[in-house]
């Protein structure tokens, strides 16, 4: 927290008013400014809290909370007349985020940091801490819908979403803005914490979020926020600085060696650029694809038909089911393999081993990665949970 004042602070200064205390996660940029603007104008007593997570030394920087992130938002929270905290989490961002990718990528997948911060650190640390000093909710700028009822001395619609009753159950829905939709990355939380989260941007498109900010004149921060906010240059380097990297074989699917790959931790699969297999005589011309990694060999396989990156099964594991229940088994659900795929028709069953489920699509899948998560969703968009891909046949 701030040396000067804590939430704790806030949360003293607010008791006694009917209002419900929100907490909203300010980044500085677009979203999380109108999220906190559109709840303050519902009636809610709202505070904003700045997140500062881990970075390089003291050269390095982080684009999620960089100094000009951390002065938009406080200038934001100065514009709306509401508290503004400091939160600092460097060394829990470094253990649960950071560390977290660098193992993956050791053991040869393709991490989603993303998806951990968002579990571990925005709905775990820091909702954790709001809610220990009597905080009612955490609000977040993340485009993705709720259906429940919460009731506030002002209103009892948080924003133009249809909330509904649903005997305490938080169902979670895809956002309204198919582009920007974000309920991928949120597959993780669990009713305790979609009980006390609000979404104030589910309904909007991004179009109209830029419309409200410019109409109100918020001063937030140009630019989107990136995957790896605590990568302050090329991921290469940034793996090389933290890793043991060695060269190794590339080679095609059959077995003939082609060419030497860098780093196999460089890689992913699916991936086009960066493969040194320039100038190859016929019938080894490009272009080449990453189709598998053996990480036990330093292996990268290669491929120069695009086919062989499709897959239809999948085995997944670390299940997280949005309302504590299972499905029943088998299922048909829509899946999506990464956050800008398209969802696909799939059939969910047991695998083998009884922590893991299989994934069967109808139709084969470009580059499911190891390591990634794949999300499970109904028809009509709801977010029924996902899980970490392990392998695709």
């Amino acid at each position: 927290m701030s040396p000067r004042k804590s939430l704790r602070d806030f949360a003293g200064q607010a008791g006694g008013t009917e209002k419900k205390r929100v907490v909203v996660a300010m980044s500085g940029g677009v979203d999380s400014s109108v999220a906190a603007a559109l709840l303050k104008k519902q009636g809610f007593d709202v505070v904003g809290v700045f997140m500062r997570f881990w970075k390089e030394g003291r050269s390095g920087r982080n684009t999620c909370c960089s100094a000009g992130a951390e002065q938009a938002a406080r200038n934001v929270a100065a514009k709306l007349g509401i508290p503004f905290y400091i939160l600092r989490l460097e060394k829990e961002f470094k253990k649960e985020v950071v560390d977290y990718f660098l193992k993956e990528t050791t053991i040869g997948r393709t991490p989603n940091p993303c998806i951990v911060c968002n579990k571990k650190i925005k709905f775990g640390l820091m909702m954790e801490k709001a809610l220990s000093i009597g905080v009612d909710f955490v609000a977040t700028g993340h485009y993705a819908r709720l259906q429940r009822k919460i009731r506030n001395q002002k209103s009892e619609i948080l924003n133009k979403s249809k909330i509904l009753n649903f005997k305490s159950q938080t169902k979670l829905f895809k956002g309204k803005d198919s582009n920007k939709d974000q309920s991928y990355f949120l597959y993780t939380l669990m009713q305790k914490q979609l009980n006390r989260v609000i979404f104030p941007l589910g309904d909007y498109t991004k179009e109209k979020v830029y419309q409200m900010a410019k109409k109100w004149r918020l001063p937030f921060r140009q630019g989107e926020s990136f995957d790896l906010c605590f990568v302050a240059n090329d991921t290469q380097s940034f793996l090389k600085k933290y890793l043991k990297i060695k060269p190794g074989k590339i080679m095609d699917l059959a077995g003939q060696v082609l060419g030497e790959h860098p780093g196999l931790a460089y890689y992913t699969i699916g991936q086009r650029k960066n493969l040194p297999l320039a100038g190859l005589p016929a019938p080894w011309r490009g272009p080449w694809w990453a189709v598998k990694k053996d990480n036990r060999k330093n292996i990268l396989y290669v491929s120069n038909d695009e086919k062989d990156l499709y897959r239809k099964e999948l085995i997944v594991s670390d299940v997280n089911w949005v309302d504590g229940q299972p499905l029943n088994m088998p299922t048909r659900v829509w899946a999506k393999i990464r956050y800008k795929s398209e969802a696909a028709m799939a059939t969910l069953r047991q695998a083998q081993d009884k922590n893991q489920l299989k994934l069967i699509f109808e139709k084969p899948q470009r580059a499911p990665t190891p390591g990634q998560s794949v999300v499970f969703c109904s028809k009509k968009g709801e977010v029924l949970g996902g899980g970490i891909i392990d392998a695709s046949f």
